[in-house]
């Protein structure tokens, strides 16, 4: 049996980071052996098949199941269940994505195991302590030997902790290979249409997380922002299940939202999302890959949140930190008359990262 190279995903968005250096390391060099293990940190049957099929990635060859629980608990199952693979299958190299749990725990795994890492997204900081992600990238680029990066902030972040530039990759966003591969399809469907907006006449909004969502009172405070911002143009708004139990808790049920004139609806698949961003007037949100997608997409985005890990976004991109203080948000109509509009093309922000990243892969394999 050959030794595999080992991509491990725990959360949907890894899957975007990571479906164009799979499928272009088939390309590059089709006698490696592709493992994919999906670690369950975060499974839906129906939404995990979905992005698989629309990223053209195949079912995962081991699903772990971990599932929910405290940071330690699923960093624990994880780094228990992906060491059993890499052990088994005595993989060559394991692949992370980003910096949710489960890349930190295979990145573990693996270098106990004395195998080699490979980091997709390598060097984001937020320099936020409290966010839980930002321990996950750290420890995990400090366990990489390949660090594939995706801006010259990135860069810069690692030679200042004292990582040894040779291992350093400046590759691009292998997110935005995704973003630039599916868009034509994703705008072929015309999701605004099921919501009855037209193209460029509705806010997208997705809120997530724990900091902001676990607090009952700016959680509360937000929902109120969004209901007053609806009244100037439509808000679709797709309610990830945790978001919707806290939203229930104080108050606003899935159906008093809706009452509000919120165009409220369960989690898209990736081409419906994707579509939504780029026909968006602007996306308000918490979330790091949207403030790439958005920047790629030329979209206006709002981020909630006091601090970013990509400030690229901001400096070249369309990306303005609102703060986490839920009152800003009645500040985005002003803000989108003074915003400045899309800069140009991020570097290397091209559709091309992953293919530069196995190409990088197969060199260090060889």
């Amino acid at each position: 049996m050959s030794q595999p190279v080992c991509f491990v995903v725990g959360a949907r968005p890894n899957f975007m980071k990571v479906a164009p250096v799979y499928n272009a390391l088939r390309e590059v060099d089709n006698r490696l052996e592709l493992l994919l293990v999906h670690t369950g940190q975060h499974y839906d049957e129906e939404m995990s098949e979905v992005f698989l099929n629309e990223l053209a990635l195949p079912p995962p060859d081991v699903f772990l199941g971990i599932g929910s629980g405290s940071h330690a608990e699923q960093t624990a199952k994880a780094l228990v269940g992906v060491e059993g693979v890499l052990r088994e299958r005595e993989a060559a190299l394991c692949v992370v994505a980003g910096d949710v749990n489960s890349t930190l725990a295979a990145a573990l795994a693996a270098s106990k195991l004395q195998i080699p890492v490979a980091h997709v997204e390598s060097g984001l900081r937020s320099f936020d302590e409290t966010m839980p992600e930002e321990a996950n990238r750290r420890l995990t680029d400090h366990l990489s030997r390949l660090l594939f990066a995706h801006s010259d902030s990135a860069v810069e972040n690692l030679r200042h902790e004292g990582i040894d530039a040779a291992r350093v990759h400046l590759v691009g966003n292998t997110m935005i290979d995704s973003v630039l591969a599916h868009l034509p399809l994703a705008l072929a469907r015309e999701p605004w249409s099921r919501f009855g907006v037209d193209e460029g006449d509705f806010a997208l909004v997705t809120l997530h997380r724990p900091a902001l969502v676990d607090d009952g009172d700016r959680l509360r405070a937000v929902a109120k922002a969004l209901i007053s911002l609806s009244g100037e143009l439509p808000v679709i708004f797709p309610v990830h299940p945790r978001t919707q139990s806290r939203l229930d808790g104080v108050g606003f049920s899935r159906e008093a939202l809706g009452s509000t004139g919120l165009r409220i609806c369960a989690p898209l698949g990736y081409l419906d999302f994707l579509a939504l961003e780029a026909k968006a007037r602007f996306v308000l949100t918490d979330s790091g890959g949207v403030q790439e997608e958005t920047s790629a997409l030329a979209i206006p985005c709002f981020t909630l949140r006091d601090t970013t890990e990509r400030p690229v976004t901001v400096e070249l991109g369309t990306n303005t930190i609102l703060g986490a203080d839920p009152g800003t948000v009645r500040s985005i109509p002003r803000l989108l008359d003074a915003h400045p509009g899309p800069a140009a093309q991020i570097p290397f922000w091209d559709g091309k990262a992953g293919l530069r990243t196995a190409q990088a892969i197969s060199s260090f394999l060889a």
